[in-house]
């Protein structure tokens, strides 16, 4: 069993095992000296497990040894101090850091966002822009020298200058000097986020407001909104630009000639294995995998997706890389949201829209504690970030001095020497201007805080959290220690399980078997041709091959050791040793050669390594389980057991 697939079985039959009674029954059930469970306790996690299920007296006291026997192994293991072992101690806050996840996730953005998304991938969108570059890390000043050089190129543009012009001579996107800042069409998801709303939120013809991104500042200008046209997967055949590979300086006559063979009847997939430069497709008949808007250059985008039906053929056409042919194969428009809601996660998840659903949890969070932040004392690391950070020797040493409060998060103070450490475990190898790694690091730093402060609160604010995390400490606990004594010991303990084997061979023997061949004729005739052989001196193996080499479906045997039940065939013959007579069935011809017929004897530790290992773990368990109950004292209220019975009955 793995070890997920285990905890969920000790979650499940073990919940809420350590909630502390609310109800007025609180009478002391089982006390285990250092742990007293309540009869309230006992019976909310009894009813849970047994929910929808008739329940019996009798099943009050089944459940009741394997809870104690639960307890007990749980209490050896932190006896033994396996919950202070690093392994589990990691493995543990893993699960922790999975189960906390929903608690610190805003569900209501990330619904939010997906309806925004599947909403804007109905439309593609046709866009130019013109991007003034700024690095991410960018000192404050030449953030606004940038800024001021965005805020005139807008200005312009609404004055009347022609946008084609503007992005030639002032984008520093490089392919501005050839497409006049043109992206051609795209939709959801294709661009960065903020660059996305800017163009989806923008009218056509409009210009649209400053945008910051991680590339610059981008002005754009909306040139067409239309419905999506999905995507589509076609085949293609390329004659390249490049002589190298197309072997001719006339690649436009070359596809014209390939394009004639078409009209005559000639098969596409047949004319790309053959003629087509972009042999990675040539080989599968020219198909691509499936596209949409804004992966392809236009030219090729456009002849694709101008294509009406399955199986029409273009006329040649010319984009950058040569000459093409193309055949639709496909057309898939966008489908329900239902049938598209997983994938938009997983690029939410992704994107930088998720940074939306943090800092909603983090506004959440301050609302709902209390929040503060001193950022005079923040800016006091200015002076002290200098090139020892980017050459990795930094040490929050150089902070000692500082040791004001620089947040607060409800009750907990975080002071500049907290900030500092954050610093030394997070340098950079980038030289930057101090001011803004700081901030940049600071902001880190205060979203860390405030989501470990809640992180911290999960336990005392939702007992179902508490509960499982609980459940889960639990369980690792119990899967590590009964791997140890019980599961791999088995394995491991060679003399243990042999003398096992030995003391309880009686359960362990063979019914009475045959030693048989099995064969399967095609008829008679072949079966009978078999036999004949067979009675020769010939061999299974050598007289099927004979046999079958006019067909491969005149023969076929299996040789082994039956048991009763294993094979019809062999069930329905004498067990007695020689060729049996013939027996049809499923159309073919069967009969049995019997070698030896074997009386009932002990199966040998390798014949049932298996299961004797699996009883050898059982008892294993059984003699653990006798001696923690015999070395543990607790006692169980008979009184309150009986009245469990009648009440859970």
């Amino acid at each position: 069993m793995s070890k997920l697939k285990y905890l969920i079985v000790v979650a499940f039959l073990f919940s809420v095992a350590t909630v502390q009674a609310q109800s007025k029954d609180d009478a002391i059930f089982i006390d285990f000296g250092d742990e007293k469970i309540t009869k309230a306790e006992f019976k909310r996690v009894y009813q849970k497990n047994n929910s929808g299920e008739i329940i019996s007296k009798s099943m009050v006291g089944e459940y009741l040894d394997l809870y104690i026997n639960f307890k007990l192994k749980v209490k050896e293991a932190v006896s033994r101090e396996m919950d202070k072992n690093p392994a589990f101690i990691r493995e543990l806050s893993g699960y922790r850091k999975q189960l906390a996840q929903p608690y610190l996730t805003a569900d209501g953005i990330i619904e939010e966002l997906k309806k925004e998304a599947y909403d804007r991938l109905q439309y593609d969108v046709k866009a130019s822009h013109i991007l003034i570059k700024l690095d991410q890390d960018a000192s404050p000043e030449d953030t606004a020298a940038a800024y001021k050089r965005a805020v005139r190129v807008k200005k312009n543009l609404e004055n009347g200058q022609d946008f084609e012009l503007m992005a030639k001579q002032y984008s520093d996107d490089p392919s501005a000097k050839t497409n006049a800042g043109n992206l051609g069409y795209f939709t959801a998801f294709y661009m960065v986020y903020p660059f996305e709303s800017a163009a989806y939120n923008t009218e056509v013809g409009e210009i649209s407001d400053i945008v910051r991104t991680q590339f610059g500042y981008h002005v754009l200008k909306v040139v067409d909104k239309r419905p999506s046209v999905g995507n589509i997967q076609v085949a293609h055949i390329l004659i390249s630009n490049d002589q190298e590979l197309s072997k001719t300086d006339d690649p436009e006559g070359k596809i014209k000639e390939i394009y004639a063979k078409i009209e005559q009847g000639e098969k596409f997939e047949d004319l790309a294995a053959q003629f087509s430069d972009d042999t990675r497709s040539a080989a599968d008949g020219g198909i691509l995998p499936m596209f949409g808007v804004g992966r392809m250059v236009p030219e090729f985008e456009k002849a694709a997706f101008d294509l009406k039906a399955d199986g029409d053929i273009s006329e040649p056409f010319s984009t950058p890389y040569g000459w093409h042919i193309v055949k639709r194969i496909q057309h898939a428009p966008i489908g329900s949201f239902e049938t598209v809601e997983a994938e938009m996660m997983q690029k939410i998840k992704k994107d930088s829209r998720a940074n939306l659903s943090q800092a909603s949890v983090i506004n959440k969070i301050k609302n709902q504690y209390g929040f503060s932040e001193n950022l005079k004392e923040r800016d006091d690391f200015y002076k002290i970030i200098d090139s020892s950070f980017f050459k990795g020797t930094w040490t929050a040493e150089a902070a000692k001095g500082l040791t004001k409060e620089i947040l607060k998060i409800g009750d907990k103070s975080v002071s500049q020497q907290d900030f500092a450490n954050y610093l030394e475990n997070n340098k950079s190898k980038k030289v930057i201007d101090s001011r803004v790694l700081v901030n940049a690091r600071y902001d880190a730093f205060k979203r860390a805080s405030i989501l470990e402060y809640k992180n911290n609160k999960l336990d005392e604010e939702y007992p179902d959290f508490r509960y499982l995390m609980q459940e889960y400490h639990d369980g690792i606990l119990l899967f590590n220690l009964t791997d140890e004594l019980v599961w791999s010991k088995a394995v491991k303990d060679t003399n243990g399980l042999q003398d096992f084997y030995t003391k309880n061979k009686e359960n362990y023997k063979w019914d009475r078997r045959v030693d048989a061949v099995v064969f399967s004729a095609l008829n008679k005739k072949v079966a009978e041709s078999v036999k004949t052989m067979l009675k020769e001196g010939k061999d299974a193996k050598e007289i099927m091959e004979e046999i079958n080499r006019a067909s491969q479906l005149n023969l076929r045997y299996e040789t082994k050791k039956y048991l009763k039940g294993e094979n019809e065939i062999v069930d329905q013959v004498k067990w007695e040793k020689g060729i049996s007579e013939n027996i049809s069935l499923n159309g073919r011809v069967h009969f049995v050669q019997i070698e030896e017929v074997i009386e009932p004897t002990y199966k040998a530790l390798d014949d049932s390594r298996g299961l004797i290992t699996s009883d050898y773990q059982n008892f294993l368990e059984k003699e653990w389980i006798e001696s923690l109950r015999s070395k543990n004292k607790f006692e169980v209220d008979k009184k309150i057991l009986k009245e469990l019975k009648t009440e859970l009955n």
